[in-house]
């Protein structure tokens, strides 16, 4: 059972954000998928997503925490315009193209290159839940978990189907973190 400092609302609001900042693991997992991978590289991919979702919010939240007591009645703004810039950016990005990856996500060293690069904004989302009161082993546990299984069913998916997935779903993972920046600012 849930704490009773955990609010539905306060919940929700976590798993559309873990599910916004899977999107892009997702959309780079159909790239990767589409090349040709095995599964025990599906599996070990995505357990690393996993994991970098979970340590690099970790260190956003230790970090929004340190903001937060330094900015005081700010933070709100703060964290809010953080979210939009990494937003828009992920909008952004989902419409260039021939963006390649020059990773070899065979080798151990590429997969954590891969899983860091992919989980780099959840470090910026855990700045902007640092500057609030959230429950911090519930939040990581949620990014760690859909992280993983989001790039987990994008490495799949990949396998199956064409490239036209992979630049919507970073672009509605985008949208769904300016969304929340401009309720945080409002």
């Amino acid at each position: 059972m849930l704490e009773a400092s955990v609010h539905w609302g306060q919940l929700i609001t976590i798993g559309l954000m873990a599910v916004a900042l899977g999107m892009d693991a997702l959309s780079l997992g159909v790239g990767i998928g589409m090349r040709g991978i095995r599964l025990l590289h599906v599996l070990r991919i995505s357990l690393l997503i996993g994991i970098f979702h979970m340590l690099m919010p970790l260190l956003g939240i230790f970090a929004g925490h340190y903001i937060s007591s330094l900015l005081g009645q700010v933070t709100g703004y703060a964290a809010g315009g953080l979210l939009v810039v990494l937003g828009v950016h992920m909008i952004i990005n989902s419409y260039r193209k021939g963006t390649t990856t020059m990773i070899d996500y065979h080798a151990w060293a590429g997969m954590i290159l891969f899983s860091f690069s992919v989980s780099i904004d959840s470090f910026s989302v855990g700045v902007s839940l640092g500057m609030f009161k959230s429950e911090l082993l519930l939040t990581v546990l949620i990014f760690g978990i859909f992280g993983a299984l989001m790039s987990m069913m994008g490495l799949l998916l990949g396998r199956r189907v064409s490239d036209k997935l992979g630049s919507y779903g970073e672009a509605i993972g985008g949208t769904i973190l300016l969304a929340f920046g401009i309720m945080f600012i409002l």
